[in-house]
């Protein structure tokens, strides 16, 4: 389906180039060059702060913004405790941000050697605490060494100390407790087949869930089923958790439009609140060229990186057969001036719906129209409620058998001949 992605890329790509000044509606939001790199971080916290300032600089393309990237992510992890990460960032930087924000041994040697006291002190507290077979006290040891591991980088032994704790639990509180670290830990290694499985966990315990925490575990099933490309799920999830991200929200239009508990969201974010009703007002154009605009910021987002290209796509395709529904035919000219596109591309796009059987219609290529394929409404109507009589028929007769079955006290007794024999 590469020839589809770069027709759509292509569809999208001349809709901001052919953008005229006729309507507010046509207003960039932002682009990649002009990211507000402090604030876009500041909406994340700990280990995945740290995380989103790398991956801006590694995908951003623009060396200005690398750098501050980079210059932010030096500072954060000098606040925290994992000497790796902070060697990880000094080399990216080579350098580049002058002799402040180079190597600092000492720092490095100092967090280091307090980390190896911390940790004699946790083993010396813990082989205490299973000396006195207090359940709590060896379940608070094993915790606190999951929280030193997390915060010195070590996530597959921080997993394993969270994990340990399960045994040593006594409340629904600290199961959940322990089931929440153990999915927070795992997204952070992409792990988000344990994501699944520990979510479901943790919904079993309902008398210690509360909306906080329910919020947590949707979004956490959210990202493990975006991660699974069910993109259909991630919105049913997503939108049952009460909180949903700018960013994530314009790929879930029809999740959001009516729903009560989204309008104080869109009201922080009028671009996105926009882009939303020109979609349902069929101003597609408009709808396309915001998604266009923010696609730069998207590409730089740790979670949907991988998946914009394949949104846009499903986005793109949903506004064209919804611009099709309507009509018996559609004139290329007019169905490219409502998309602000050449008749060329979006002959193309059309052509790949078809072949993919996205779309019930044929093109003539000569006088440029889309001849659509209407489905008989009224025979389909008439087979439905033929269908619907007959199961109507079948369930009744059943139901009769049944009764008459047990009127009559009838049982009907398994044969000896399924016995097992000796």
């Amino acid at each position: 389906m590469e020839g589809e992605d770069e027709a759509s890329a292509q569809m999208i790509d001349e809709i901001n180039a052919n953008d005229s000044d006729e309507a507010q509606h046509h207003r960039p939001i932002t682009n990649g060059e002009q990211l507000d790199v402090e604030a876009y971080a500041s909406l994340y916290s700990g280990r995945t702060k740290d995380t989103c300032h790398l991956f801006i600089a590694d995908h951003c393309g623009v060396v200005s913004m690398q750098l501050e990237a980079l210059r932010m992510a030096y500072d954060e992890a000098k606040k925290g405790e994992n000497t790796q990460l902070f060697q990880e960032i000094v080399q990216k930087i080579d350098g580049q941000l002058g002799p402040s924000y180079g190597p600092n041994m000492a720092w490095a040697d100092s967090v280091d050697h307090r980390a190896e006291q911390r940790k004699e002190k946790l083993e010396n507290e813990l082989n205490a605490y299973r000396a006195n077979l207090i359940k709590e006290s060896i379940r608070m040891g094993y915790n606190d060494f999951g929280d030193f591991f997390y915060a010195h980088g070590a996530l597959g032994d921080a997993f394993k100390n969270y994990v340990r704790t399960h045994d040593y639990c006594t409340t629904s509180n600290h199961i959940l407790y322990m089931y929440l670290n153990a999915i927070l830990v795992s997204i952070e290694m992409g792990q988000f087949t344990n994501v699944s499985s520990y979510v479901a966990k943790a919904e079993q315990t309902p008398d210690a869930l509360g909306p906080i925490s329910v919020a947590k575990l949707r979004a956490a099933a959210g990202l493990a089923l975006l991660e699974a490309k069910k993109y259909k799920l991630v919105a049913r999830k997503v939108n049952m958790s009460g909180y949903l991200p700018g960013r994530i929200v314009i790929f879930f239009l029809n999740k959001v439009i009516d729903n009560l508990n989204f309008r104080n969201f869109l009201e922080l974010v009028p671009e996105v609140r926009e882009l939303i009703h020109n979609s349902y007002s069929s101003h597609y154009a408009s709808c396309l060229d915001y998604l266009g605009s923010l696609k730069a910021n998207l590409l730089v987002d740790i979670h949907l990186h991988d998946h914009v290209k394949k949104l846009y796509e499903k986005i793109c395709h949903k506004a064209l057969i919804q611009y099709t529904h309507p009509f018996v035919f559609v004139d290329f000219g007019m169905m490219a001036n409502a998309f602000k596109t050449s008749i060329p591309c979006l002959k193309k796009e059309l052509e790949a719906l078809i072949i993919d059987n996205q779309m019930q219609a044929r093109i003539n290529s000569h006088n440029k129209i889309l001849y659509v394929r209407q489905a008989d409404q009224r025979n389909a109507t008439f087979q439905w409620v033929l269908q619907t009589g007959c199961e109507f028929d079948r369930d009744v007769k059943s139901m009769l058998l049944r009764a008459s079955l047990i009127k009559h006290d009838y049982e009907v007794r398994s044969s000896r001949k399924h016995e097992i024999l000796d």
